[in-house]
């Protein structure tokens, strides 16, 4: 594979242009696009310019309105709600975060619910921008059904993930996971099968329930759990937050993220807010510091996303980015 090193602006104005020639007004392309430039910056490779040619090719068909305005409400005093409009969630997102934020810092706590809007991709990006203004954020979304039942083989849930961000004491952030309930994320099972490669056991099985290596028999079956039951009941839990609580679309009825025709995305995405000294005051960071030093001990071992220190530009896939800029100039 061919590669050549491009920086994050670069990337980010790309997208930005794509999104807008297919349609995109501009505020909402920019959005969509830092949080490309973002997944680009940390690697997140499955939902960065992977994800554009389906932006843009659901931007032209319709499947997604890249004009809309998300509508901004508190049904209740601690509770902020963003209609999409069946737009993307990276904006509505954007229209809402400030109402959540002075909600929270208020009220101590606050639930933030994003309906009705295309599929989020990264989860982090969103909880970390709660813990950059001080908060913890908790966020849980929905996904197309790909996800069988332990002892089953007809797909019920979404990869379903869930992110927490977890602020310093200093400002910006302490650790943070962003993770799928499922085994693993199908884009990783699409790469394989694109590339020819095997999947280990574990990640799925084929229309018959069976556990397969072979990439192909695994986008026909379904995915697993993460950890069996476990991870089951945590993709239900993700499941009822994001889409039954939000009044969006369950996993079954949505059809595959990426196709370019269909029925919009109708996802949701749920967010939990929380101050940190709200119950012990300062405390927290003590009892924080208490787990971050017995990790940062261990020369092996670390906090997921902590010291993070992103790059100015990347190495990406020649191709990806040859039909990047044809998209940004069609």
């Amino acid at each position: 594979m061919t590669k050549t090193t491009v920086s994050l602006d670069v990337i980010e104005q790309t997208s930005t242009d794509a999104l807008i020639k297919h349609g995109a007004a501009p505020w909402v392309a920019g959005e969509v696009a830092k949080a490309v430039r973002k997944a680009e910056a940390t690697s997140n490779l499955i939902c960065g310019l992977y994800y554009l040619e389906s932006y843009c090719t659901q931007l032209t068909t319709g499947r997604v309105d890249g004009k809309v305005e998300p509508v901004v409400s508190k049904p209740k005093p601690a509770s902020v709600l963003v209609d999409a409009k069946l737009g993307f969630a990276q904006p509505a997102f954007a229209r809402g975060l400030s109402t959540a934020l002075e909600t929270a810092h208020d009220m101590g706590t606050a639930s933030f619910a994003v309906a009705h809007s295309h599929t989020c991709t990264s989860l982090g990006y969103f909880t970390e921008q709660i813990a950059d203004a001080g908060l913890i954020g908790l966020g849980f979304t929905n996904a197309s059904a790909v996800v069988s039942p332990p002892g089953g083989n007809k797909a019920v849930l979404g990869t379903n993930p869930m992110a927490l961000s977890v602020p310093a004491k200093q400002g910006g952030l302490a650790f943070q996971f962003d993770q799928s309930t499922s085994a693993i994320a199908l884009g990783k099972i699409t790469m394989a099968a694109a590339a020819g490669q095997e999947i280990p056991l574990g990640w799925a099985v084929d229309t018959d329930g069976n556990p397969t290596t072979d990439p192909n028999a695994a986008l026909k079956g379904s995915l697993v759990s993460t950890g069996g039951y476990k991870g089951w009941g945590l993709g239900l839990m993700v499941e009822i937050l994001a889409a039954a609580l939000t009044g969006s679309v369950n996993s079954l009825d949505v059809k595959g993220l990426k196709l370019p025709d269909g029925a919009p995305h109708d996802l949701g995405q749920f967010y939990f807010l929380v101050d940190p000294t709200t119950f012990a005051g300062d405390a927290f960071y003590d009892r924080l510091a208490r787990v971050t030093d017995a990790v940062d001990e261990q020369p092996n071992a670390r906090l997921p996303g902590a010291n993070r220190v992103l790059p100015n530009e990347v190495d990406i896939d020649a191709a990806l980015w040859e039909k990047t800029k044809i998209l940004a100039a069609s």
